[in-house]
């Protein structure tokens, strides 16, 4: 007796549904993609250093250097040039105080950046600036300090204040405020509407965790902190907590949101994408990013399939948009593949 015949993988006489018809050549796979990363959706983080003649390497980050003010302009117009989305600046001052003096300086370095690339680049594409004061004070906290040594947090929201002037008088189109203090977004938007500054938006970095990845940052920007941020930070042990931050900086009217770091906390970028009005971003860390130069480096990974399979997974949780170091670079590979 002959075995009844069922179609390959099937039944019923119908042949099998092979998802695997969809991946046999890269153009198959091309055309079905769900999920696509574009240039304009990434955003690089920029650091300039005051009193520095040429671009200083940051050692632990492989490609990524302290600016010049010539430089930056450079960077920011092959920014341009490769379709990216944004430049989001960090100032590296000469000289810092316990109240961060010139980060609230019109003439402090990032002020001066911002002019700079303002005037390189006009509106071609998204000026940030970092809103914070850790680059600025002698102690690397990301406020002022009360008796006790504690983050004093009503008294950095008036700090807060004062940058955000300088910063959109110099020209930032949107403010990154980054130092996870309690009214922040409410504070600083405030603020900025009672100096004209109404069209200025406020990207809120309202999921920031205290992070073991943010190491090489602080070289970066020659962080003077000893300790940690646990204290205002958020706890990477908590989400429910990230929701309430994302409720609060809603309602003080921030007009896009952030999570940082980026790999680590794809949880909370999904819940933020399905749960925000505004668009979310991600932050593609210092840390992160030096993890897979130093496995490239070793040969352990193919570098750049790993730069655009970790960029993928952040347009696949929802982000709108992704800081990341290797913005240019990653914006020049995508449109190789397209």
């Amino acid at each position: 007796m002959n075995a009844p015949h069922h179609a390959p993988y099937g039944d019923g006489g119908f042949p099998a549904t092979r998802p695997r018809r969809l991946r046999t050549t890269a153009a198959v796979r091309r055309l079905v993609a769900e999920y696509r990363t574009r240039s304009s959706d990434l955003i690089l983080p920029a650091f300039v250093r005051e009193g520095i003649s040429e671009p200083v390497p940051v050692s632990t980050m492989p490609g990524v250097v302290q600016h010049t003010r010539d430089t930056l302009r450079k960077a920011a117009v092959e920014a341009v040039e490769a379709g990216v989305g944004g430049l989001m600046l960090f100032g590296v001052p000469v000289v810092k105080d316990p109240v961060g003096s010139r980060g609230t300086d019109p003439d402090g370095i990032l002020q001066q950046a911002l002019r700079d690339v303002r005037s390189e680049i006009g509106d071609e594409l998204v000026l940030m600036s970092d809103l914070c004061l850790d680059e600025y004070t002698d102690h690397g906290h990301c406020g002022v300090l009360d008796a006790r040594g504690r983050v004093d947090n009503d008294a950095t929201l008036e700090r807060y204040a004062e940058m955000a002037r300088v910063q959109a008088d110099a020209g930032a189109h949107m403010l990154g405020p980054s130092g996870m203090m309690d009214g922040q977004i409410g504070h600083v938007r405030a603020a900025l509407d009672a100096a004209g500054h109404t069209d200025t938006a406020l990207f809120a970095y309202t999921a920031k965790y205290s992070s073991a990845f943010y190491g090489p940052f602080r070289e970066a920007v020659a962080s003077s902190l000893k300790g940690d941020r646990k204290t205002y930070q958020q706890d990477p042990a908590n989400a429910r907590e990230a929701r309430r931050e994302l409720s609060l900086d809603l309602a003080e009217g921030a007009d896009m949101v952030m999570v940082k770091p980026g790999l680590p906390y794809l949880d909370i970028l999904r819940d933020f994408t399905e749960s925000a009005d505004v668009p979310v971003g991600v932050y593609q860390i210092s840390g992160e990013y030096a993890m897979v130069e130093a496995a490239a480096e070793k040969g352990w990974v193919d570098r750049e399939a790993a730069i655009l399979e970790t960029l993928t997974s952040f347009t696949r949780a929802g982000a709108s948009v992704i800081l990341t170091y290797w913005a240019v670079e990653a914006a020049k590979l995508l449109r190789a593949q397209s």
